[in-house]
């Protein structure tokens, strides 16, 4: 088996251009004017929105935008401080600060969305017509009146935003602060969770199986906390959505992200329904290649037999994906480009930084910072182009302004899957080994599957956990039963899983940061498949309609950004469809190299 090339350095991103320190006097400053702001817009004009004429109205939103973006250029300078650095104890005070601060600031400006979801709907249409200044603001106000079935008393909801620092964020950041802070005993070592993962895919079945248990030890040294976190914000949820009159657990979620229940339904049963042909058959094929009766958990993510671990350099990983977005796209391999020149860009791995990665728009007027842990294995140039994506996506809808930048979750996942497909066909392309073009389409599939799969399965474990949790306390018991059971469901046959899987859910962060975030990566998967078809058939026009959905941020929903590519999601087929690329993709891989 050939040696890993050597790996260039990975970058560290340069946040000067948000502030130059934690210590930095003009980060005070601006939440000093911050503070100094929002009193004034609050005297101005609390008790006084359903008095004011469109072009008030407008006058007192772009105030409101403006303190958005100073206040999130700061929130975002401390995330990604902390992000960076979880275990250094003075970086998670500020961040703590930053968040109560900001929480204090923020509480009298609740009088601004509480006040336009109080007006009657013709008189708010009144006033939007007749104020051009106020119809800019149209997409942000449709958004944020959908909620107005929901709303409480105001007194509540002053009383949840300004708790919520005592609440939910604190049990947030408790759960990330013991991740980063988790070491796991390998072969005399203490090794950092990116790490301990990554062994997860090493050609070794020893090595596999020695990390697969550090992992489960160390989890359930922390099972119980973890636990209480899960049991708490389960909760905190539960109650909540009881008082806003939600009806189903992710219903807050799908409203959120502007897309109906039943499209999301659509979506589950279709890839639900999807197991047998996509996943179980996928890893039946895999137990074969493996030379194994059934695979055990820590086989998932195992190599081939012939992949011989060859990693690509940072610099190569660079040329490959701005390549693959420039043969589709000069402007957004342009745009790309800047990451990398400005250092907007986190890939080293150290201890005690964030394990998972993401593009953080922070504001408008500032830019999109990546954060990954760069390794050199193919699927991480994956997420490199994935993540650019992401970044691409922002720096184009940043022009929308800070109200109306961000996208629902569903369709922020369409350009970072767009620009993986973009790099995966250029690096297939490229190779002619037809050993090296098992291991990529194998590749491939196995983060298809990873996408839509098992984050559906995800989603499954968390909508039968807060079922449950609406009945009783869950122990941890109970929630590896459920883990148990869905991993199960979705992975089919071909695994037999021990005892110690039953504690790999306490893991996952998107269970605790954002509850039902998961089927968005399924959502946006599939959407992309569709737009790849398109596009393969009628290249011509594609690219400029592309950028069009990608500027277009938070100011259309899902059925007007596909309209002009012929897609609807609202259409049970959309589903199938991209669920379809992907058996056929199995298709293709048993036909070229049978088990």
């Amino acid at each position: 088996m050939a040696e890993p090339a050597p790996r260039d350095a990975a970058p560290t991103w340069d946040l000067s251009d948000l502030y130059a320190g934690p210590d930095d006097p003009a980060l005070g400053t601006d939440l000093d004017r911050a503070e100094s702001e929002a009193a004034d817009l609050a005297a101005t004009y609390k008790g006084r929105v359903a008095e004011l004429d469109g072009d008030g109205l407008a006058q007192m939103i772009r105030r409101y935008e403006r303190l958005s973006d100073q206040l999130g250029r700061v929130v975002s300078y401390a995330g990604l401080t902390f992000a960076a650095q979880r275990d250094d104890p003075e970086l998670g005070r500020f961040y703590q600060g930053v968040q109560e601060r900001i929480n204090a600031i923020t509480t009298p400006l609740l009088f601004v969305s509480l006040e336009l979801n109080r007006l009657d709907d013709d008189d708010l249409e009144a006033k939007i017509a007749g104020s051009p200044d106020l119809q800019h603001y149209r997409p942000w106000l449709r958004d944020l009146r959908a909620f107005r079935p929901h709303q409480l008393d105001d007194a509540i909801e002053e009383t949840l935003h300004e708790k919520a620092v005592a609440g939910r964020n604190a049990w947030v950041r408790l759960f990330d602060e013991t991740m980063a802070d988790l070491r796991f005993g390998f072969r005399g070592e203490e090794l950092p969770a990116a790490r301990i993962f990554d062994k997860l895919q090493d050609h070794d079945r020893e090595v596999r199986k020695d990390a697969g248990r550090a992992i489960a030890t160390t989890l359930a040294d922390r099972i119980r906390l973890f636990t209480r976190i899960t049991n708490t914000l389960a909760k905190d949820k539960q109650i909540e959505d009881r008082w806003r009159g939600f009806p189903r657990p992710i219903s807050s979620r799908n409203l959120a992200n502007h897309v109906e229940d039943e499209v999301v339904d659509a979506l589950i049963d279709a890839v639900r329904e999807a197991y047998p042909r996509l996943s179980h058959r996928y890893y039946r094929l895999k137990a074969r290649w493996l030379g194994l009766d059934r695979l055990a958990y820590f086989d998932r993510n195992a190599p081939l037999p012939e992949d011989d671990d060859r990693r690509i350099g940072w610099d190569d990983a660079k040329v490959l994906v701005l390549d693959s977005y420039r043969d589709f796209s000069p402007k957004l391999a342009g745009i790309l480009e800047t990451f990398f020149e400005k250092n907007w860009i986190d890939a080293e791995l150290r201890p005690g930084k964030d394990s998972g990665a993401f593009s953080h728009p922070t504001v408008p007027s500032a830019h999109p910072y990546v954060l990954m842990n760069y390794q050199g294995r193919p699927r991480d140039v994956m997420t490199l182009a994935h993540e650019l994506g992401h970044g691409a996506h922002q720096v184009l809808a940043a022009e929308q302004g800070p109200l109306m930048a961000s996208t629902p979750l569903t369709l922020a996942e369409t350009a970072s899957v767009f620009g993986e497909q973009l790099t995966f066909r250029r690096l297939l392309a490229r190779t002619t080994d037809p050993a090296r073009r098992r291991v990529l389409l194998a590749g491939k599939i196995e983060d298809a599957l990873n996408t839509v799969v098992r984050q559906i399965a995800f989603c499954e474990f968390e909508g039968r956990v807060h079922d449950a949790r609406r009945e009783q306390e869950l122990t941890a018991d109970d929630l590896a039963g459920i883990w148990m059971q869905v991993q199960t469901e979705s992975l089919g046959p071909a695994f037999d899983f021990a005892d110690d899987y039953r504690v790999f859910w306490s893991y996952i962060p998107h269970f605790v940061h954002v509850p039902f975030y998961v089927y968005a990566y399924a959502f946006g998967d599939c959407l992309v498949k569709a737009l790849v078809a398109v596009y393969e058939r009628e290249p011509q026009g594609f690219e400029a309609k592309y950028v069009e959905l990608l500027r277009a941020g938070g100011t259309l929903r899902h059925h007007e950004l596909l309209a002009p590519f012929g897609l609807d999601a609202r259409d049970p087929a959309f589903w199938r469809t991209g669920l379809d690329v992907v058996a056929g993709m199995i298709d293709q891989l048993e036909q070229e190299f049978p088990a």
